[in-house]
């Protein structure tokens, strides 16, 4: 069997819903080993939305969540408590790279807030690459800014192309 790009790479998922477990994904699909992590309870959110088969919500059945996880490991871990924050450290410390989509600092779900952040995770693991997708960066004057994927949508200019945007004529 042929060797992927990413055979033997470790990648470490700390990101919910879609542009987080897609960058993953395609990760996967190249051949790096995926650990996701969900919290307990709820899970990550794609697995609420749809479709469902049968028109059936069910959290184990969504097909945007099973898309998007094809080729993953998962584990449940509630960060919030210490033990918790050591697993997520301890698997920190086998991965090459971090995938996260949280808010940057000071909100109270930041990498930084929950014991978390970046000279943390080098301490624990030199050679960790981290990845961060947030709609507007973690740092500048609108890194603190929420957005939601319609927003970010537009504001990279794609919608400005798209028929009945702005610009486009027939």
């Amino acid at each position: 069997m042929a060797r992927k790009a990413f055979d033997g790479v470790t990648v470490l998922e700390f990101a919910g819903f879609i542009a987080g477990p897609f960058c993953s994904k395609l990760l996967g699909d190249m051949g790096a080993r995926v650990i996701k992590i969900e919290p307990p309870g709820f899970g990550d959110p794609a697995r609420h939305f749809g479709p469902f088969p049968d028109d059936a919500p069910d959290p184990e059945k969504s097909g945007l969540f099973l898309y998007l996880n094809t080729n993953k490991e998962s584990v449940t871990l509630d960060i919030s408590t210490a033990t918790g924050r050591e697993l997520f450290l301890r698997l920190a410390e086998s991965a090459d790279l971090l995938v996260e989509d949280r808010p940057p600092s000071p909100a109270e779900e930041s990498m930084e807030s929950m014991g978390l952040g970046y000279d943390v995770l080098q301490e624990r693991n030199p050679a960790l690459v981290h990845l961060s997708i947030t709609p507007f960066g973690l740092t500048g004057p609108k890194s603190h800014w929420k957005a939601r994927h319609v927003n970010t949508f537009h504001a990279s200019g794609e919608g400005y192309t798209l028929p009945g945007g702005l610009g486009y004529t027939m």
